[in-house]
């Protein structure tokens, strides 16, 4: 209401569809193919033994066409009824050449009425109806025609068979293309729900399951009734990763979740686990809603954590910063909850010519091969969502190359320009 108030018109939506070309091919073909039926029939005008009549006719074709040719621009246009009327011209004028038309000259093979024109009504059934409507047009084509020359030539033979064959194959193709459209339009609702849920399940990974991990360990730790308040965490906690892992998060209708941007390090982390600290807010975006990597990434730094970045700023739009930040601090809570207390971090800041690059590297054990798909398949996201799924979500990579006992090192690459698809989204929404 407020754009029509504005004399603003909203965006009309696209209609993507492999059949807008095909209509638009026939279309065009309709329109050359009268041109040349009406040069044919100038041509051969003396010939005719009745000439008022193919003029007639012709004349009413051109009516017929110029009225209706944006029918073949759409499937929404293109109804039965005018398919239906469409061909009702196409056989008319194949059963009036034998009227105005010389016995001897159609013996010859002179051509009829309409000419290559019918084939466009065959065409039109066959990207409307598939393959059975085309059969069906293709047929009714030929019984005229064989009225027409009341014999089985082999040129009308000819004829008869390639306009079968054309207008059958190309339903049938028609057909194929549709299916695959929808197949097509169904794998892209899967992705973005699954995405959607994946994104959902990293706030969770991020949030809940790592205070009820760290509650199970302190609770274990001190021992007594804290033990128990630990052993029903590690509960929920086993609960809450199955349910994630199995794909039962539902999007719709769950509240948009910020991304999750760590709170600085302090360098003293509990021998049991990862410290919890309440969220930070991000750094406010410049003028052209950019953020400098370095500003998220800096506090970071402590005791255990080393923190290399480059002189001038690096910048990426401020969601696509907070998303990769995030990933950071997931791959550090992976070093110190993997790596133990003694191990030492680095993080290394690149700012390419097309995409920024950081990586963290560790001197800890290493990652046993295999480790990281079984981690997976236990519902332990921490990998494949909190770090891979925010990078591909960006468009990015993540890449991780590890030695038993010379440590890991993960690679996160994001492209400049990036923004996250459930930003985009939320976006879209507001």
């Amino acid at each position: 209401m407020a754009a029509r108030r504005h004399g603003k018109r909203p965006p009309k939506a696209l209609r993507m569809s492999v059949e807008l070309p095909l209509w638009r091919a026939i279309t065009g073909y309709r329109i050359l193919t009268l041109v040349y039926t009406l040069c044919q029939v100038a041509l051969s005008y003396r010939r005719y033994e009745h000439p008022l009549g193919a003029v007639a006719y012709m004349g009413a074709l051109t009516v017929w066409m110029a009225l209706t040719w944006r029918r073949t621009t759409s499937p929404e246009r293109c109804t039965r009824q005018f398919l239906i009327v469409d061909l009702a011209f196409a056989v008319g004028g194949i059963l009036l050449t034998s009227l105005v038309d010389s016995h001897a000259r159609i013996m010859g093979g002179a051509p009829t009425l309409p000419s290559i024109w019918t084939a466009g009504a065959v065409l039109g059934f066959a990207i409307k109806g598939g393959w059975r409507w085309a059969a069906v047009a293709s047929s009714v084509v030929a019984v005229a025609n064989l009225v027409e020359r009341q014999q089985l030539a082999r040129d009308t033979l000819r004829n008869v068979v390639l306009v079968w064959v054309a207008g059958v194959a190309i339903g049938y193709v028609v057909e194929v293309a549709r299916a695959s459209e929808r197949t097509l339009a169904r794998a892209l609702q899967i992705e973005a729900a699954t995405r959607e849920r994946e994104r959902l399940a990293r706030d969770i990974h991020d949030s809940v399951l790592q205070v009820l991990a760290m509650v199970q360990r302190r609770g274990t730790a001190i021992g007594g009734e804290a033990a128990e308040l630990g052993r029903m965490a590690g509960e929920q906690e086993a609960a809450l990763r199955t349910l994630v892992a199995g794909g039962l998060v539902r999007p719709a209708g769950a509240a948009a979740v910020a991304p999750y941007v760590p709170a600085p390090a302090t360098g003293a982390h509990d021998a049991a686990g990862p410290a919890v600290a309440p969220a930070r807010s991000v750094p406010p975006p410049a003028a052209d809603g950019s953020c400098d990597v370095r500003a998220l990434l800096a506090p970071f730094a402590g005791a255990g954590v080393t923190f290399s970045e480059p002189g001038a700023p690096v910048e990426l739009p401020a969601a696509a910063a907070a998303e990769l930040a995030a990933a950071v601090s997931a791959a550090l809570d992976n070093v110190r909850v993997h790596a133990g207390d003694g191990a030492h971090a680095w993080i290394l800041v690149e700012d390419e010519p097309h995409a920024v690059l950081v990586t963290v590297r560790d001197d800890g054990p290493g990652i046993p091969e295999g480790r990281l798909a079984d981690a997976e398949r236990e519902g332990r996201l921490g990998v494949a969502l909190s770090i891979r799924g925010r990078l591909r979500d960006l468009g990015g990579t993540a890449a991780w190359v590890s030695v038993p006992g010379q440590g890991t090192e993960v690679e996160l690459t994001v492209p400049k320009g990036a923004a996250p698809e459930g930003g985009r989204r939320g976006k879209s929404r507001s």
